[in-house]
């Protein structure tokens, strides 16, 4: 039988459903493909609420959202605008204090549900029913580091930043900072973690009191310091251990990235090296352990000389 004979490639004598081995449009009828319905293809589920969070995360106003009980209760009393404060309602505890707060600033203080609030933390961020839109960081200026030693009665005490990057990290150890009692804490403007919501989260809401600045040049920026009488030691693996230093005068140390340490340059430009000493397997501690650990061997030298 020929093919023109065969009833299967006969489009006159088929019915209007395909029959079982058809492997064109021909096989399956004219009418099939307008008949058959179209695979709606659908976004997974976490898609649009993952956007949502992004775009109320970033704002369209020119605005940041920080988010937490601590880090908002620590904007209200800073110098940042804030420009409103979102509560979850039911939300109960500090929420006193937030509001107190917020009055006292003249803010306004929205109730809104408890997802509104989820939608303007970030992915994965903890908010505790609390969300503020405030007016970007900004960064400070050498003088504000003067101005906080000046005011504390103490000499200088400055933490540098080598090429940090981790986000948490940079919150720990301006946290770190602000508890022992540093006057200031400067970063490099490239290939460094910046002022974002995750290190203000991370922080505490230290980020509100502790002057960070930004510079463009950390191996100048050490010579400018050395200038002005401190001494700046490098954490390193290879130098003096920490508690046999000298370290309650004008001083500043710095802490390399967590990956490759201090780099070279930097390093050369220090007056001294200390170290923390490791007994166990593994040869180093996360940076913002051990600068914390520097800190406070600091605050311990300058207390003990009162």
């Amino acid at each position: 039988m020929s093919k023109r004979d065969n009833k299967r490639y006969n489009d006159s004598a088929r019915s209007g459903r395909p029959k079982r081995g058809g492997k064109n449009r021909r096989d399956y009828g004219a009418g099939y493909e307008a008949s058959r319905p179209k695979p709606q293809r659908r976004r997974p589920a976490e898609v649009r609420p993952a956007q949502e969070r992004e775009w109320d995360y970033m704002g369209t106003d020119g605005l940041e959202v920080v988010v937490g009980r601590n880090p908002v209760i620590e904007v209200l009393k800073g110098d940042r605008e804030v420009e409103r404060v979102f509560i979850a309602d039911g939300a109960e505890g500090s929420i006193v204090q937030i509001k107190a707060l917020a009055r006292e600033k003249g803010v306004i203080v929205d109730i809104v549900d408890k997802k509104r609030i989820e939608a303007m933390a970030a992915p994965g961020e903890r908010h505790q029913g609390v969300a503020a839109k405030v007016s970007e960081y900004k960064y400070s200026e050498m003088e504000d580091i003067w101005a906080r030693a000046e005011k504390s009665g103490e000499e200088p005490f400055v933490i540098l930043l080598d090429e940090i990057t981790d986000p948490h990290n940079l919150g720990a150890i301006i946290r770190s900072a602000e508890c022992a009692g540093a006057h200031g804490i400067i970063i490099p403007k490239r290939r460094a973690c910046t002022l974002t919501q995750t290190v203000a989260k991370s922080a505490a809401g230290a980020i509100e009191n502790m002057p960070v600045v930004q510079v463009t040049n950390l191996s100048r920026t050490i010579e400018e310091l050395k200038d002005k009488g401190l001494w700046i030691g490098a954490a390193d693996m290879d130098g003096q251990p920490y508690y046999g230093c000298s370290l309650d005068g004008a001083v500043g140390i710095v802490i390399g990235n967590e990956g490759k340490g201090i780099s070279r340059l930097v390093k050369e430009k220090c007056d001294f090296v200390v170290s923390i000493p490791m007994k166990g397997r593994i040869n180093s501690l996360n940076a913002s352990n051990a600068a914390a650990i520097i800190m406070y061997e600091i605050r311990r030298q300058r207390d003990c000389k009162l």
